[in-house]
């Protein structure tokens, strides 16, 4: 668990975002996925909170609010989904979708920009994948990746939005009776390492490129997609 937790929040350090994309098909090789996704949602708001409050001048807000609403019914609707399907199931489809954005992220796509428009399905995407898998991440990135922000703005603005998505699903899961001791546990647990990562990912942020940041994390979501889809 201690590699998965800091390989997740290094990469995250750097990149401002991707940590549940690393950390959940992981966890979830040892942990059931009712148990690694609420867990891994408490430990994105604490670093998600922390990235916001160091970027707070850089955020975009005007691209930002319009995805909220349809992030909180993507939330709702992907709530009940948890109540009703089998956690093989979900594992399965959590693999497929991982190893998918992994082919998607090394394609050589030339940049696109886009209206505020693609809040709309983005924002529904995100609140959905987000709160069953944890990973509702790629969605959000794709969004503001269309509006074109700079590089810190883009980061300030990534992690603001996942502070209130990752309240709102911690709203949910809280009243949804997902969190037990267990869960609090691992969080607490994984605090001191998730701040070691963040702290490391940081320093190098300035130095690596995104374009081979992407690749990286790439390889090793195809890895660890793959692993989910042999596991079942």
């Amino acid at each position: 668990m201690s590699i998965a937790v800091f390989s997740a929040y290094f990469v995250r350090g750097i990149a401002g975002f991707g940590s549940a994309l690393v950390a959940v098909p992981l966890l979830v090789q040892v942990l059931p996925i009712t148990v690694v996704v609420p867990t891994i949602v408490l430990l994105d708001y604490t670093a998600s909170m922390s990235h916001g409050i160091r970027h707070f001048n850089h955020i975009q807000w005007r691209d930002l609010i319009p995805m909220l609403p349809f992030t909180l019914t993507g939330i709702l609707i992907a709530l009940f989904l948890l109540k009703q399907l089998q956690p093989g199931f979900l594992t399965d489809a959590l693999g497929v979708f991982i190893v998918l954005y992994a082919i998607y992220s090394l394609l050589p796509l030339p940049p696109l920009q886009g209206s505020r428009f693609w809040a709309v399905p983005l924002g529904l995407l995100t609140g959905l994948v987000g709160t069953v898998f944890g990973t509702g991440g790629p969605f959000t990135v794709i969004y503001l990746g269309l509006r074109n922000l700079g590089k810190t703005a883009f980061r300030g603005t990534v992690a603001t939005f996942f502070a209130i998505d990752g309240g709102l699903r911690l709203v949910g899961f809280s009243a949804s009776g997902f969190y037990s001791s267990e869960n609090l546990l691992l969080a607490l647990m994984a605090l001191p390492i998730l701040a070691s990562a963040l702290y490391l990912g940081g320093h190098i942020h300035s130095t690596l490129s995104r374009t081979a940041l992407a690749r990286i994390i790439a390889f090793i979501l195809i890895g660890s997609g793959s692993a989910l889809l042999l596991k079942n």
